[in-house]
């Protein structure tokens, strides 16, 4: 059974655990995850590839994959969950806003994605992770340094205040190379609109096709100064 620990013993283990990490393969990293949380352990996937749930799933099979559903999303995206669900050795948790689109349309009026993109994000994104991660010690992301200049910090373990909980990104110093590289290795499910001009995949209304010479980023909210969603900020 996985000893209860306080906060302040979670955010030590982060801190120790980052430094020592650092220059671990992928797979350690998560290996170390499984171990030291066991079933209060999760993995977070918006679909875009599968490559860190397949990677826990080799770390720990069974592994809960949780997934939020905030009903915008492309259908390629909806048929990549099923079909990580129905292939790998994972457990996939759907998780979904409080609302309904209709029913945010009803309070907030049409499109506030357009609108409001952070106040959309923190009702169809931020609340329901939080939510859905309470049961949770710590949660893994597919987070890359190399995908925006805000995320160029990023640790391969850290403590996420916000959340109260460890927050680990196993490939956090892989590269697109060395992504496309495990795809084809393992032969892992990726979302087809990643071969559709897509380099990172989000909600349908705020996901463009990227041009020659754009980060993997800048298809998202295309012409406006926000660049995350709010659920690494």
């Amino acid at each position: 059974m996985t000893a209860v620990r306080t906060e302040e013993e979670l955010s030590e283990l982060a801190a120790r655990a980052g430094r020592e990490l650092e220059e671990a393969p992928a797979l350690e990293i998560l290996r170390w995850a499984a171990d030291a949380f066991g079933p209060r352990f999760c993995v977070t996937s918006s679909m875009e590839d599968a490559v860190v749930s397949h990677l826990a799933s080799r770390a720990m099979p069974g592994v809960d994959v949780v997934f939020l559903d905030t009903g915008y999303h492309f259908e390629e995206t909806i048929g990549t969950r099923d079909a990580v669900d129905a292939v790998m050795d994972v457990n996939v948790i759907t998780l979904t806003p409080r609302q309904s689109v209709a029913e945010q349309d009803a309070e907030h009026g049409p499109r506030l994605h357009d609108r409001d993109p952070d106040l959309c994000c923190a009702l169809r994104k931020v609340e329901p992770l939080e939510r859905g991660l309470a049961g949770y010690d710590a949660w893994a992301t597919g987070l890359r340094r190399d995908e925006s200049p805000t995320r160029a910090d990023t640790p391969v373990v850290g403590w996420d205040a916000r959340r109260r909980k460890v927050k680990v990104s196993p490939i956090a110093r892989w590269t697109q190379d060395d992504v496309d590289a495990y795809v084809t290795e393992h032969g892992v499910l990726t979302n087809p609109l990643l071969t559709d001009g897509y380099a990172s995949v989000g909600c349908a209304p705020c996901t463009r096709r990227v041009l020659e010479g754009e980060d993997a980023r800048a298809g998202r909210w295309a012409g406006r100064m926000k660049t995350e969603c709010g659920l690494h900020l």
